[in-house]
């Protein structure tokens, strides 16, 4: 029986984060999403407190998952900034942070899920550099962080743009631009 009840749930977020990228966070409802998952709209309400928890929870999953893709090896920039290529800002993935940013704005529990999401990775990202003994590694990895957040967002405004930031980013962490 926990099994299945996992599966529901599994089934439950999956649906969340396919409605989040194709509808927006404020368009999806219970029905849309029990539909969606193949249950009753009351199986909704047995596995979550909310809609909204829901869908935060579905949200941050997704969004750690595309965080955790971000392994940055020998070339961190390359480590970081190579994974993104499949984000081209009209993917699911994309929506699904563009959509989750925007409802943060109104939602303080939203926002405190991603702002620990985005200080993990920091830390954990800074720890990288200090590993690199890049100047001043907090710093560093705190603007590559938002570095990365403002590709995403341009991709999603003009997904036909290019533009590598690789050498900027690599002069950043002490590297070379070519």
């Amino acid at each position: 029986m926990a099994e299945r009840g996992r599966d529901v749930r599994l089934r439950l977020m999956a649906a969340a984060v396919q409605l989040i990228a194709q509808k927006g966070w404020s368009a999806v409802s219970t029905r849309m999403l029990a539909e969606r998952a193949g249950v009753a709209p009351g199986v909704v309400h047995y596995h979550f407190s909310s809609l909204r928890a829901l869908l935060t929870e579905a949200a941050i999953g997704a969004m750690r998952e595309a965080v955790a893709g971000l392994e940055p090896a020998d070339d961190v920039v390359a480590g970081l900034i190579d994974p993104l290529e499949k984000f081209t800002g009209d993917d699911p993935v994309s929506l699904v942070f563009i959509e989750t940013y925007l409802a943060a704005t109104r939602d303080a529990e939203l926002r405190a899920a991603i702002s620990a999401l985005v200080a993990e990775f920091q830390q954990k990202l800074a720890g990288w550099l200090a590993d690199r003994a890049v100047v001043a590694p907090q710093e560093t990895a705190a603007v590559l962080v938002a570095a990365i957040d403002g590709l995403m967002l341009h991709r999603a405004l003009n997904p036909s743009a290019k533009t590598d930031l690789r050498p900027v980013l690599r002069r950043l962490v002490g590297g070379t631009d070519v």
